[in-house]
């Protein structure tokens, strides 16, 4: 095989391989921008490797994306953003490659937004160990490798990721999706119409709602009890023309999934302008996150312009 139809074959096993990487880096790093960009760089790494040499092309591109993940976790940008209270996933739409595997509820758990929010929590190895194992089903042999560490501290690496994951999810499991979707209509119903009544009653007494302003601030603002989550939703749900303006025109509203999470997402003219999202645990609401910040939610737009919708909830807010 000449130099060029080697290329040609390297390169067609790399891309083989490319969504399964992108979905791992962005489990590790929680943004489809970062991930592409590592997958990028190991592309470049790929190309510049002697690649006869690479005895399992899939072991080898695993261990350079985690590492350039971890670097990234590590980097001091990394770290201030991250501890700066402003920071929340990337959203992706259900469909969309970068989600990756999603056969076992583990894999669907470790891209659902509650569970990335979580994962903040993890040091960037426990974050690494955790997601190799429950997600793509790594032995911990192999995550040895790819993190030049011992088979016992991987170990020890998984049990302190999933006490502390455990500890803090508070009962958050897999939703049926036709109940999912009640809760979400019922709940705009209540919002649109102000009866905040059946907003509380929609919500867990614990529940916490966390917007991020649309980007325009520098933290995250949450509010907590149901009573106060009720008044910030009818205000935040009345349609003013400011608030359109702000949103670009009259959006319509849509029901979605997005990382495994229901949600609604806000349209003008193809364009989302925001999504606000649901964590749901025994019939109720324990977690409404209000999203529009642009780094948010670009590829969301860019896959729903792809996407097939249902019809809107509503017409017109």
């Amino acid at each position: 095989m000449d130099s060029t139809a080697t290329d040609r074959f390297d390169t067609s096993r790399f891309e083989a391989s490319r969504n399964r990487l992108a979905s791992l880096a962005y489990r590790l790093l929680g943004s489809a921008a970062d991930a592409e960009d590592a997958v990028q760089d190991a592309f470049l790494r790929w190309q510049a490797a002697d690649r006869q040499r690479i005895e399992v092309p899939e072991a080898w591109l695993t261990k350079v994306v985690t590492n350039l993940c971890l670097d990234r976790l590590r980097s001091a940008q990394a770290r201030r953003e991250r501890t700066a209270g402003a920071w929340l996933p990337e959203l992706l739409l259900d469909g969309d490659p970068m989600l990756g595997p999603a056969d076992t509820f583990e894999q669907r758990e470790s891209v659902s937004l509650a569970v990335l929010t979580l994962m903040e929590r993890l040091s960037p190895l426990e974050r690494a160990v955790y997601l190799l194992r429950e997600a793509f089903s790594h032995s911990h042999a192999e995550i040895a490798d790819i993190l030049d560490v011992t088979e016992s501290a991987s170990q020890q690496h998984l049990h302190r990721a999933r006490r502390r994951i455990t500890a803090a999810r508070r009962g958050i499991g897999e939703v049926d999706p036709t109940s999912a979707r009640r809760i979400v209509e019922e709940f705009l119903a209540a919002a649109t119409s102000g009866r905040t009544d059946r907003l509380v009653a929609l919500l867990t007494d614990d529940a916490t709602a966390i917007t991020d302003g649309a980007g325009r601030t520098e933290t995250l603002l949450q509010y907590d009890t149901a009573q106060r989550i009720a008044a910030i939703t009818r205000a935040g749900f009345k349609p003013t023309p400011a608030k359109r303006r702000l949103a670009g025109g009259t959006p319509a509203i849509h029901y979605a999934l997005v990382n495994q999470t229901p949600a609604i997402l806000f349209l003008v003219d193809d364009q989302i302008a925001g999504a606000v999202t649901f964590d749901i645990t025994n019939g109720k609401i324990t977690t409404v996150r209000s999203i529009a910040a642009p780094t948010r939610i670009a590829r969301l737009t860019e896959t729903w312009r792809q996407h097939k919708p249902d019809p809107p909830l509503i017409t017109q807010w």
